[in-house]
This record gives structure tokens, sequence and C-alpha cells, in this order.
């Protein structure tokens, strides 16, 4: 694995990175407790314990860069600067979310901040990344794209095609898996047949790199790599950033007990990337607690917003059909 180096500038800096981590992961406990309490709709993917992933990549995308999401694309959205209230207020189907209500969790988009968009098609944000890449070449303005998927995505034809296209077109993208060792149940090993991700970079010429995603620090390293080979012309990188889901794969699906241990799921646990991070950066407990209320005051603000919003009107699913002036 590549190893980690100090990517921060200052304590106030570290401080946000953990802010943004504590929020995703306040978020995505909020939203399970509502989705039980059938105020959010839909399916639901938790990406809790994956928060390093997130912030370590859209942490250093500006708004004119692209990113194409998953199904398990809160963490992605919050990162990349989706307004919270926006996003809990589309899983609630309400009118002021960040789709009008329409989408639910596994559409979030914002294209004022460069969010292509969640979408429920494994491997799918792989080809929505290329494309996002090809208009960034067009443009020629110094911005890439991103696309995010998980292990399972591997096998799908759409991973060796889009990385096939970026290659021989030296596209201005970034491949970034996350590994988080299970597609819903089926352990990484039993899917691909390689002993890891990165290893189907080499076949296509593609420089690569396997780190640590509980550490936000080396995701950073990682990612600051293949955005500056993006932006300098020389073309796509993949990233296996090798993380973990604290929560089931959606509702219905325990943590643990099935088809996951107990002792596995505490071993990754351990490795919390929001504390393993604070400690590293010898953030204090008391400014850690304080990040914490703040967290949950922000998103029960959001909550308490999304409740009072109104549900769309039926009128209104004519609207967004197509491109209006």
């Amino acid at each position: 694995m590549s190893p980690a180096i100090d990517m921060d500038t200052s304590v106030d800096t570290a401080i946000s990175k953990l802010q943004r981590m504590m929020t995703i992961r306040e978020f995505e406990t909020q939203v399970n407790l509502l989705f039980n309490q059938d105020l959010v709709r839909g399916a639901v993917h938790s990406s809790a314990g994956q928060e390093a992933v997130a912030v370590g990549v859209a942490g250093q995308l500006d708004n004119r860069d692209y990113l194409a999401s998953t199904h398990r694309g809160h963490g992605h959205a919050i990162a990349k600067g989706a307004s919270i209230h926006g996003l809990m207020a589309e899983l609630m189907g309400r009118s002021t979310g960040v789709c009008s209500g329409k989408g639910g969790s596994m559409h979030v988009t914002d294209a004022s901040v460069g969010l292509l968009g969640a979408n429920g098609i494994v491997g799918a944000s792989i080809e929505l990344g290329i494309g996002a890449a090809l208009t960034c070449q067009v443009k020629a303005e110094g911005h890439i794209a991103v696309a995010m998927f998980g292990e399972g995505a591997v096998a799908q034809g759409s991973f060796h095609e889009g990385m096939n296209l970026a290659a021989l077109w030296k596209l201005p993208i970034v491949f970034v898996c996350e590994n988080n060792n299970y597609a819903v149940s089926l352990h990484v090993k039993d899917s691909i047949a390689a002993p890891h991700v990165v290893d189907f970079a080499a076949p296509y010429g593609i420089p690569s790199a396997r780190v640590d995603g509980m550490d936000l620090t080396a995701v950073e390293k990682a990612f600051a790599e293949g955005a500056d080979r993006a932006r300098s012309g020389r073309g796509p990188t993949l990233i296996e950033a090798d993380t973990y889901r604290f929560m089931g794969h959606s509702r219905g699906d325990p943590a643990f007990g099935t088809y996951r241990s107990k002792e596995e799921h505490q071993s990754w646990k351990n490795r919390d990337p929001i504390s393993a991070y604070a400690n590293a950066r010898s953030i204090g407990d008391e400014t850690v607690a304080g990040l914490e209320v703040e967290a949950r005051h922000n998103v029960q603000d959001a909550i308490d917003a999304a409740l009072e919003s109104p549900m769309p009107v039926p009128s209104d699913a004519y609207r967004h059909l197509f491109w209006e002036r």
C-alpha cells in the first residue's frame, strides 16, 4: 500500500476534515433511524465507515470537477459540498430536495457542486465519469472527473471498457474503487480473480495505488497524485481504497451475524477512520466532543427543515423531463 504523508497545512484544516467526516457519520446514523420510521422511503445504503475515502477524494475537488457516485453515495455528496438540508429533504421525498424529491437516496444529484449523481446501476459511475472526463478534455480548462465504485463493479464490463477507453484517450479521470469487501453479501475473494483490484490497471497501462481506506491522509496522498496526473494531461489513475461499511448493505441486512462475523466487524470498527484521524492529528477529546455536538445539531436541523417542507405536487411530475430555458 502507498505510505501516508501529511496533507494538512494547519490544525484548522484538520478539524474541518474531521468535521466533514463526523457530519457524514451523523447523517448516515440518522437516516438509518428515519428509514426505520418510514420517514425515508425507497432503498437506502449507508456509507458509515467509509468517510475517509469520500473526504479524502472530494476534499481535493472544486465545483467544476465532476464526481460520479454510486448507490452508496450520501458521503460522496456531502464531501463534494452538497447541502445536507437538500440531501435530507431529497431522501424524505420533499420538494426542497436536491432533485425536488423525485430521485431519493440512489439518485441524489447536485450539478452546482459537480456531483453527477448517485445511481442504482453497479458500475454506471465509470461510464458517467468517462463522459465527464471527455468534456473536461475538450474544454481544456484543467478540470477532471472522478468515478467512484465498489469492488463489485470490477466484474462488470463497464469497468474494463471504461479503463481501456480512458487509457486510449488519456482522459483526465481518476477511478476510485471503495473496496469494502462485500458486494451485498458476496466477498471480494469470491468475485474477483486477481488478488487486488489494482492488478487490473497494468494491462491497460494505467498507474495505480492501493491504500488504507480507513486512513484519510493515505487516501489524500494517493488521490493527489492521481489528480495531478489527470490535470496535467497524463491520463487516468486507478486507486483501490480498502475500507469497510459498518452497517448492512441496506435495510433488512444486519451489520453482522449472517455473512459477516462479529469479530470481523469489530476488527474494522477498531480502525474507525474518524477516531483514527483525530488521534493521528492529536485533536483533543474536548474538541472532538464539540464537533460531535455540532454535527448532531446540523443534521437535526436538516431533519427538522425537511419535515416542515412540502411534498411535490402532482403537476411536478411533468417538470424536469426536458431541459428548460
